[in-house]
């Protein structure tokens, strides 16, 4: 493994801004991929209040930073302050990487990216006219409709308790369709993009959807990671079902922003490690 040069004059800064942001793992993602290639950089969390995003972005300008991931609660207002859009962000409407190119800051969003990805690597092959079933339709939901389209699956149908927001993450592509959970069966992937089942939210042992739902064909993601085995994803494995937990999509969608920002292809095991070594839903 590479060493990264002591800090300098020259040493360039990224950093991921949100409210709250300390408990954040992109540091520690992103400095050991900056590591493992020997890369003069260095990744920051940095606290910023909500409705002072647009003050992050002046901030990157005066000094120089090249490069943010951005969580909640600024994604939409970061995404109306950028110079430019990426296709997905000005889809999407937020925005979770941004770059400095001189005095231009560009906006995207590669959670969905990430999850393809990460999916696609586990899965060792492409989603390509695959069917997709998506619980939820909030930023998550948004983001993978989009890049599962853009990926070229055949149909997505989005599932959510209020239809309205549902036919709004289903109006992000014309192969998106509101349905309702019996409709999930039929279809090849199921992903669940709501909080439940997450470690310290409002129903960490409850799970998604029925159950009875799930087959041996079905392969099932679950993009919460603590717990790394939600409910969802025991119940899936239990009746013989391929699992994806929300790790991947985590390391995934950083080495896509690492990638835009340094233009080298990004360590993925090295950055993968100091979030969970030796998880086999990680890879």
């Amino acid at each position: 493994m590479s060493e990264q040069p002591p800090i300098s004059g020259a040493t360039r800064l990224a950093a991921v801004i949100g409210d709250p942001v300390r408990h954040s793992l992109s540091p520690a993602i992103h400095n050991a991929g900056f590591t493992a290639l020997g890369l003069d950089w260095r990744f920051l969390a940095l606290p910023v209040a909500k409705g002072r995003g647009v003050d992050a972005l002046d901030a990157m300008r005066v000094l120089g930073i090249d490069g943010y991931s951005v969580t909640m609660p600024h994604k939409a207002a970061i995404a109306d302050g950028v110079d430019r859009l990426m296709p997905a962000a000005r889809a999407l409407s937020s925005v979770n990487c941004v770059r400095r190119e001189g005095s231009q800051l560009i906006g995207d969003s590669t959670d969905g990216l990430g999850f393809v990805r990460a999916l696609e690597a586990q899965l060792d092959r492409s989603i390509v006219d695959a069917t997709i079933g998506i619980i939820g339709a909030g930023g998550a939901a948004r983001s993978i409709v989009d890049a599962a389209a853009r990926n070229g699956v055949a149909r997505i149908v989005v599932v959510n308790r209020s239809p309205e927001r549902a036919a709004e993450a289903a109006a992000l592509a014309p192969v998106a369709e509101v349905g309702r959970p019996a409709d999930l069966s039929p279809l090849d992937i199921i992903v669940n993009t709501t909080s439940v089942g997450m470690l310290g939210g409002p129903a960490p042992d409850q799970i998604p959807i029925d159950p009875e739902l799930l087959r041996p064909e079905h392969v099932v993601a679950d993009i919460v990671y603590q717990p790394r085995m939600t409910r969802l994803l025991a119940e899936a494995a239990a009746r013989g079902a391929t699992i994806a937990g929300g790790v991947g999509m985590l390391v995934h969608q950083a080495a896509a922003a690492f990638e835009w920002w340094t233009g080298r292809p990004a360590p993925l095991e090295a950055m993968a490690a100091v979030v969970v070594e030796g998880d086999p839903l990680a890879t």
